[in-house]
């Protein structure tokens, strides 16, 4: 098999069509020519991690996060992002990014958020235009309403975390929860809009959280933490679809944010 024939059933289930105009998806490092050897499956692709595709002889890498954002102009050593390209071409490793083809899935990566948190008849917060079937965030409810300091120290436990940024509690019980992985800042509108009690994201900044207009509680609970699963999910997916195959999930955390 050829690492070509391995994306066709990557983009049969997440289309590179379906992610967002800005982002940067599909094949971003190497020849798809080559025959695979085996696949390592990561939130982000970093250095070590394209050392821990050598180790373990997978020459595709699927990633998350596009390790090439913005244009390259050089290929050095003076930055992460040319040290661990650089070094993935020298080894003949291939490096596909499904970002926000999966971030749009029905069944992706909110969906994912979802299902550890038990949301029950959860749909898609934020709707495609032209395709409802698809589209960023989820919303759904809990079992039963909680307490809100109940349902931060549910976080916690759920996603990982022991640390939770949120804006002032509101002393009501919290049923309605929306859920957007990654940066997430732009939903908090469609997020009151649709009566949720909590919405669940990261990476919002200060003046985000006067937003929540005493309407909702706003959770931070970190870019990596609200997508950590993801690597689970598409590694989950693949091995259905390639059982007998070395397809491996990726021990480096790539976490670049430390707590002390």
């Amino acid at each position: 098999m050829q690492i070509q024939d391995f994306i066709n059933i990557i983009e049969e289930w997440a289309p590179t069509s379906q992610a967002e105009d800005f982002d940067n998806v599909g094949l971003l490092v190497g020849n798809p020519n080559l025959n695979l050897t085996g696949v390592l499956i990561t939130l982000d692709t970093i250095e070590k991690v394209v050392d821990e595709a050598i180790k373990k002889n997978c020459n595709l890498i699927v990633s998350f996060h596009p390790i090439i954002f913005s244009g390259l102009k050089k290929l050095t050593t003076n930055s992460y992002v040319e040290k661990t390209v650089l070094k993935a071409i020298e080894n003949k490793i291939s490096i596909y990014s499904i970002h926000t083809s999966l971030d749009n899935h029905n069944e992706g990566v909110n969906y994912k958020i979802s299902d550890k948190l038990d949301l029950k008849n959860s749909k898609i917060l934020i709707p495609n235009k032209e395709n409802n079937h698809i589209g960023m965030g989820r919303i759904g409810d809990l079992e039963k309403s909680v307490e809100e300091k109940e349902f931060l120290e549910f976080i916690k436990i759920r996603m990982k975390t022991n640390s939770i940024r949120h804006s002032g509690l509101l002393n009501k019980k919290i049923k309605k929860v929306a859920v957007l992985g990654g940066s997430g800042a732009f939903a908090i509108k469609n997020t009151i809009e649709q009566k949720a009690d909590a919405y669940i994201t990261a990476d919002l900044k200060y003046h985000n959280f006067f937003e929540a207009n005493k309407q909702i509680v706003l959770i931070d609970i970190g870019h990596y933490e609200s997508e950590q699963f993801t690597k689970n999910l598409i590694h989950d997916y693949l091995m259905k679809k390639f059982p007998n195959f070395a397809i491996i999930l990726a021990s480096t955390n790539t976490n670049p944010v430390n707590y002390f």
